[in-house]
């Protein structure tokens, strides 16, 4: 036996007792004829005495060893004179009596601690390594707890867990596909599933009622925190339900998590937002509720005072930061500096001053009065010593430029606390986005989510009006999760095609089997997925995902560690019948 107890487990109780332990050097100390050695395993530390006084030998031995060596002790445990209160085997240590050394290990190369001193690439690379740190190694407990506990409370609600397959057909309408090229199959390929939805409707139509499936699901899109090329998806689809019925049971779920993980009770109901109200008032679809801080819309009240910017925009609107008059010039052109950034691209940021002596102060006052910013103030309810700042241009990229900014500007007055979560609902989304680019409608979330059924009319005279049956999650401004119900009738399922600028022919070539399965009686139905990564990430407490997934991709796509992607042999693309033709633009 390698081990009596981890080292995790003892306290005082087991003081007198003889123990053997096995994990990795932490760390060591040697302090006159005494060596302290931290010894680490998944469960915790617990510190080893050497006496050299006693065993001479022995403690030699110890002195050489290094860190992140894997050892056996044996020993007595003893009470510590100095406690540790910040560990829970603190108050104990064990005496050591016989120490084998079970695999020697080379230095290294960034210090195994939750504060370490390995960059972002290193900790990548050595991924193995970091993933013995305790502040990652908790992540993934709670992603273990949150999973199970997930399924323990679908399944008391009669949800069944199944699995749908991981190789399947390209449906190149939402993200890129990962495709897979089929050996016994030459010249075609499968694509991995950027989530279960086909399948899942299908179960529905076999009667299945109630699945659920903690889904590994795939897009090839460009990163960010909050994204990897595969993720995993609390995966849920119910029959005979409405909207009602499924924000019901989900607004449950997520209420018994938070209370299972964060001890936190939701008494009241979830507040619900229409995705017009949250573009309206906070130029996001997933608003950050924790802070108010609304838009107020001023196009009417600006006009006509021979400011350019104002007069020519479509849209003009600001917030109001509560106590910030006392903005330095400098702290103002960093805000400017921020929504000027490429990625946001307003113009410029117009501010008000409400002074404490109740004058104002702005970048544009040759143009308005004192009583002109008065008036202007007084929309958004300002106080002295406060501080408005406005963007005008396009209404929909200035909404999320402003959007961008009070989520800025609520950081750095602190109002974003990782420790406070505001959840709600966005409904009422647009079934149809337009392209400009394409000149051709585009499913917001996807081709078989059912507009709502006092929407039908405009379907034929005016798609940009339809309301979708669709709503998310969203806490703390990120989207955990999202769904709709779908369609399960087969003409107005063929009528969003057309709409969506599929001809018969490719309709049947990507969806015939689901249209097919719909004429022998599909139910009515719907459903939602959870970003299971975001979901713990946000009750860690993490900025980005990949702190709560075991093995990453880095922001270009690749597993650093493994050296993933990679050139495969010849004789493999020969089996494959490929032949690869890299194309190399002339900036390279």
């Amino acid at each position: 036996m390698y081990r009596t107890e981890t080292c995790g487990d003892l306290r005082l109780s087991h003081v007198g007792n003889q123990t053997t332990l096995s994990g990795w050097v932490h760390r060591t100390r040697k302090m006159g004829g005494m060596t302290f050695v931290d010894i680490r395993d998944r469960y915790g530390v617990t510190q080893l005495v050497f006496n050299n006084e006693t065993n001479a030998e022995l403690c030699d031995k110890a002195n050489k060893l290094g860190r992140e060596f894997v050892i056996q002790v044996t020993g007595l445990v003893a009470e510590r004179s100095n406690k540790n209160t910040n560990i829970p085997t603190g108050e104990v240590e064990i005496l050591v009596e016989k120490l084998q050394i079970l695999n020697e290990a080379e230095t290294p190369p960034f210090t195994i601690e939750d504060n370490t001193d390995g960059g972002d690439d290193i900790r990548m690379k050595y991924r193995y390594l970091d993933l013995r740190r305790s502040s990652v190694r908790s992540n993934l407990i709670l992603r273990h707890q949150m999973a199970f506990e997930t399924r323990r409370y679908l399944d008391q609600l009669g949800f069944l867990e199944v699995e749908t397959p991981v190789l399947i057909g390209s449906t190149p309408e939402g993200a890129r596909d990962f495709v897979v090229p089929s050996r016994m199959n030459a010249g075609e390929f499968y694509a991995l599933p950027q989530s279960p939805q086909l399948f899942k409707q299908l179960l529905m139509v076999s009667g299945f009622d109630r699945y659920f499936q903690i889904a590994k699901c795939f897009r090839d899109e460009d990163l960010r925190a909050d994204r990897q090329p595969e993720f995993t998806q609390i995966d849920c689809e119910m029959s005979f339900v409405e909207q009602e019925d499924v924000l019901q049971i989900f607004e449950g779920m997520v209420k018994h998590l938070f209370k299972f993980v964060k001890n936190i009770d939701f008494a009241e109901y979830f507040p619900r937002m229409t995705w017009h109200d949250a573009m309206k008032y906070y130029g996001s679809d997933k608003p950050d509720i924790r802070f108010d801080m609304k838009f107020v819309e001023l196009k009417e009240a600006v006009l006509g005072h021979d400011f350019v910017v104002f007069d020519s925009a479509d849209y003009v609107a600001g917030i109001c930061a509560t106590g910030c008059a006392s903005y330095t010039r400098k702290q103002i052109d960093e805000l400017t500096d921020f929504v000027k950034r490429p990625q946001i691209g307003a113009n410029g940021l117009v501010y008000i001053r409400c002074e404490m002596d109740g004058t104002y102060k702005s970048s544009v006052d040759k143009f308005y009065s004192n009583d002109d910013l008065k008036a202007i103030a007084e929309m958004f309810n300002a106080q002295a010593g406060d501080l408005i700042l406005m963007l005008a241009g396009a209404k929909t990229k200035t909404q999320k430029a402003l959007g961008e900014l009070r989520l800025e500007v609520g950081a750095r007055l602190g109002l974003r606390s990782k420790d406070v979560f505001k959840p709600l609902w966005v409904i009422d989304f647009p079934l149809f986005e337009w392209d400009e680019d394409t000149q051709r409608y585009y499913a917001m979330h996807h081709p078989f989510t059912s507009p709502k059924p006092e929407d039908l009319a405009y379907l034929d005279t005016d798609p940009g009006k339809v309301r979708a049956n669709a709503y998310d999650m969203v806490v703390n401004g990120v989207e955990l999760g999202g769904g709709s119900i779908r369609i399960h009738d087969s003409k107005l399922q063929n009528r969003m095609f057309e709409l969506l600028g599929f001809t018969p022919e490719k309709a049947e070539a990507q969806f015939g089997f689901l249209m097919s399965a719909f004429r022998y009686g599909a139910p009515p139905h719907g459903g939602l997925a959870f970003g299971l990564d975001r979901f713990v990430s946000l009750f860690a407490g993490l900025d980005s995902i990949r702190d709560c997934i075991a093995f990453p991709k880095n922001n270009s796509g690749r597993d650093v560690m493994i050296d993933a992607p990679s050139v495969i042999d010849q004789s493999q693309l020969n089996e494959l019948n490929l032949v690869i033709d890299i194309k190399i633009s002339e900036s390279k």
